[in-house]
This record gives C-alpha cells, sequence and structure tokens, in this order.
C-alpha cells in the first residue's frame, strides 16, 4: 500500500516536471495551471493503470499449480472510465496441488479450498472450504470441521473452469 502511494507521487512529480519543462521550453508562454494539470493528470493515470493491471499482478502471484477459476468485470460510479471498459475486481482460484481425492460408494469425491481475490481500498482474501462430487458434477460448502453447510448439493457445469480444475487434475 505504502509502495502503491509513493508510486502516485512518483507519477504526478514526473507529469508536472514534464509541464515544468514544457513551459520553461515556451519560454514561459503556457499558463502556470498547466504544472498542477499535468501532476494530477499523472497521478490518475498511474491509477487507472493500477486498476486494470491489479488482476494480471495478482494472478501472475499466485505459486504454481493455482488456476483462476472465475473472474468479475464491472463499473464503479467514482471510476467513469470502467462504464466503457469494465475493470475485474474479484476472481477465485483453486490450488490444485492441495485436492483431497477420496472414492466412496463409487464416487469421486475432491476436497478443497477456494480462494477469492477483492479489489476493494485494500485486498481482501476470503477462502472456502467444498467438495465436489465429480462422479454427478455437484458441490457443497463444507466448514472447518468438515460439515455441510447446505442440505443439498449445487449442479456444477462439466464444462466450467471450477469443475475442469478439480476433477480432471484430481485423475
Amino acid at each position: 500500500m505504502i509502495w502503491h502511494l509513493v508510486a502516485v507521487f512518483s507519477a504526478g512529480l514526473g507529469a508536472a516536471g514534464i509541464a515544468f519543462l514544457l513551459r520553461s521550453l515556451s519560454g514561459q508562454r503556457l499558463a502556470k495551471w498547466i504544472i498542477p494539470v499535468f501532476a494530477g493528470i499523472g497521478m490518475m493515470s498511474y491509477q487507472i493503470y493500477f486498476e486494470y493491471n491489479w488482476f494480471d499482478h495478482q494472478s501472475t502471484r499466485q505459486p504454481d499449480g493455482v488456476v483462476v477459476t472465475s473472474s468479475q468485470a464491472g463499473q464503479v460510479f467514482w471510476r467513469p472510465w470502467t462504464y466503457f471498459y469494465p475493470i475485474t475486481t474479484v476472481f477465485t482460484v483453486v490450488d490444485t496441488n492441495n485436492l483431497q481425492v477420496r472414492e466412496a460408494k463409487g464416487l469421486t469425491l475432491v476436497e478443497f479450498i477456494e480462494y477469492r481475490f477483492e479489489k476493494k481500498y485494500i485486498d481482501v482474501v476470503t477462502h472456502q472450504a467444498y467438495v465436489m462430487n465429480c462422479t454427478e458434477a455437484q458441490i457443497i460448502a463444507i466448514s472447518d470441521e468438515h460439515q455441510a453447510l447446505s442440505k443439498q448439493p449445487r449442479s456444477v457445469d462439466r464444462d466450467s473452469a471450477l469443475f475442469l480444475a478439480v476433477c480432471s487434475t484430481s485423475k
């Protein structure tokens, strides 16, 4: 977080320096207000760059064996540019190196943990344990004590990234 703040100020200072240089080269004919305007544009440009690269940056920081299973892009009213090009603010991953595969009554059951990354004012990471029935393409959330958190499992599309990541790597 502190390095991000340093980068924003550096971008603003660099852009203000460019405006100062342009003003000097023009023989002071450019208005004085061009310097803070360039500083603001530089800071906003870095912030927009950072926001749009957050997903790529976070996903490349994941260890080997981690598969991105979903991502959500959306608009935010205080970021009007997101209405033209939505920004990815949430994604989920599964660590395929830590799958626990069990066979029970002819069913292939895989226990795994899904991690959810959210971009807010600070990055938020939450996790939830699940059991995937790969034979019948069903999933159910479980507690830390390995108890089901709902009465009925929900169906999962066999073509979904989650099903493919959990069931195809568990064989």
